[in-house]
C-alpha cells in the first residue's frame, strides 16, 4: 500500500515542481525581480522572513528570488480559507508552495484551535517561513499597518530562529491600480539584518522595533 500511494502521488509531486518552476520564471519575467541581501547572506539557515504586504504577488516574489536549495525548505504562512477555496488554490498553496495553512476563522478560535501551533510545528520540523505580520494587504498611505502578535510569539517561542525583515519594493508601480499589463520596472526584494526578541522585551516594544527595521529597508521616495 505505501508503494502504491507513492506511485499515485508521484505525478502530483512532479506537477507541483513544474508549476513551481513556471511560477518562478513568470514572476521573474514580469517583474525582473532581484534580491538584495543587505543584512544577511543567502545561506540555508533557519529563518522567518517577515515582509510588507501590498499585493497577492508578494509571496511568490519572495519565494522566487530565494536560491533553489533554500526555496525547498521555505514555507509561506497563509490563510487556509483563501488557499482551500477551490481546487486550483488547494493545489498551488499546499502542494506547490508547501504553505503552512492557518485557520483564521472565528469559529476555529471559539473551538479552541491554536493558529500558532501549525507555525511552531513547521519551525520544529526545520522549515523556514515567510510571513506577513500586518495580516492584511496595506491599502493605505501609511508605510505599514500595525503588526499582529504572531511575529512576537514566534520570537519568544523559538528564540534561536532569525527573524529577517524583507522589503518588497516597486510592486504598486509595476502593476498600478486599473492596469492589466505590468510596467517595465525592476522589483527588488531586500533582506535586512535579523532581529530577535530581547530579554524582557514586551510585545509592543518588539513589534515597533521589528516594524522599524522593516520600514528602514524601503527605498527613499517609494509609495508604500
Amino acid at each position: 500500500m505505501p508503494q502504491m500511494n507513492a506511485i499515485l502521488t508521484f505525478p502530483r509531486r512532479l506537477a507541483a515542481k513544474i508549476v513551481g518552476l513556471a511560477i518562478s520564471l513568470l514572476v521573474r519575467f514580469l517583474t525582473a525581480v532581484r534580491p538584495d541581501w543587505r543584512g544577511i547572506e543567502p545561506v540555508p539557515r533557519q529563518r522567518v522572513y517577515y515582509a510588507n504586504h501590498v499585493s497577492n504577488a508578494d509571496m511568490p516574489m519572495i519565494w522566487s528570488v530565494l536560491p533553489p536549495n533554500m526555496r525547498r525548505t521555505v514555507r509561506p504562512v497563509a490563510a487556509a480559507d483563501y488557499w482551500l477555496k477551490n481546487k486550483l488554490r488547494a493545489f498551488v498553496g499546499p502542494e506547490v508552495f508547501n504553505c503552512v495553512l492557518v485557520d483564521r476563522r472565528p469559529e476555529a478560535r471559539e473551538a479552541g484551535a491554536n493558529p500558532m501551533q501549525a507555525i511552531l510545528d513547521a519551525l520544529d520540523e526545520g522549515s523556514s517561513l515567510i510571513i506577513f505580520p500586518e495580516g492584511n494587504r496595506n491599502m493605505t498611505e501609511d508605510p505599514l499597518l500595525p503588526f499582529k502578535a504572531g511575529l512576537y510569539n514566534m520570537g519568544t517561542a523559538r528564540p534561536d530562529v532569525d527573524l529577517v525583515p524583507t522589503w518588497i519594493a516597486n510592486v504598486t508601480d509595476i502593476m498600478p491600480k486599473g492596469e492589466v499589463i505590468p510596467l517595465p520596472l525592476i522589483c527588488t526584494v531586500t533582506f535586512g539584518a535579523p532581529v530577535h526578541v530581547r530579554e524582557g522585551e514586551d510585545k509592543d516594544t518588539f513589534l515597533h522595533r521589528a516594524a522599524a527595521s522593516l520600514a528602514d529597508l524601503a527605498p527613499k521616495g517609494e509609495r508604500l
